[in-house]
């Protein structure tokens, strides 16, 4: 184990909770083991390891990344993405590899998410010119949690969405008989109404879109009429 990854376990273990392990890993249909360290205190430790410890240079941080990833409790793999979140403005250019690699390891929405909204999307801030190479890649691959990434990365972009990008990958996808890819372009419509509702209800108007979708997408314009 990595000299920078023996404290976070020991933290992790000295904070286990047994009961709660247990809902987690049901929540997560057994997927993954726990150590049932919930939110709030996970924040604690990190910002306690954060303070002691020197961050890791980028040389190092991959490999760091890569046994957090293999580990089997699902904090580790929490804990590898509030690393990577503090330095997602700095990322170079080689890091969205990293980040495909998390995507399609340990698969989950819970990691796959975070990864597109909070990584991804400040990535391609920063690298708009990667924005179709990677995203027309992963939308090809037939991935479904890399074409989810390819549809939230740009969640929490408001004004700055590049609405035609978005609308042509989820007309790609609208077929789509995946739980979780439905779910996505119902949630990235939403979010996308909150600063211009007219462009999503024309848009869920012309196309046909899986019930779930639809109700997702037009869930918050709904109630506030």
């Amino acid at each position: 184990m990595d000299k920078y990854i023996i404290p976070v376990a020991e933290y992790f273990r000295k904070n286990a909770n047994a009961e709660k392990a247990a809902g987690s890993k049901k929540y997560m249909l057994n997927q993954y083991e726990y150590f049932g360290i919930q939110a709030p205190l996970r924040k604690e430790i990190y910002k306690q390891i954060f303070s002691e410890q020197e961050f890791p240079d980028d040389q190092d941080l991959r490999g760091i990344i890569e046994e957090l990833w293999a580990l089997p409790e699902r904090e580790f793999q929490y804990f590898a993405m509030s690393m990577l979140e503090k330095r997602a403005k700095y990322a170079e250019e080689a890091s969205i590899r990293l980040y495909e690699f998390m995507i399609t390891h340990k698969s989950w929405w819970d990691t796959v998410d975070f990864i597109a909204i909070n990584l991804v999307g400040i990535y391609f801030e920063q690298y708009d010119g990667m924005i179709i190479p990677v995203t027309e890649k992963w939308m090809r691959s037939g991935n479904i949690w890399l074409q989810r990434s390819s549809l939230l990365f740009q969640l929490k972009y408001k004004k700055q969405t590049d609405t035609g990008l978005l609308f042509s990958y989820i007309l790609r996808l609208a077929g789509s008989k995946e739980f979780f890819i439905r779910k996505a372009i119902g949630w990235v419509l939403r979010e996308l109404s909150k600063t211009d509702s007219e462009i999503v209800i024309e848009f869920v108007n012309r196309h046909q879109l899986s019930p779930l979708s639809k109700r997702e997408a037009l869930k918050r314009i709904n109630r506030n009429q």
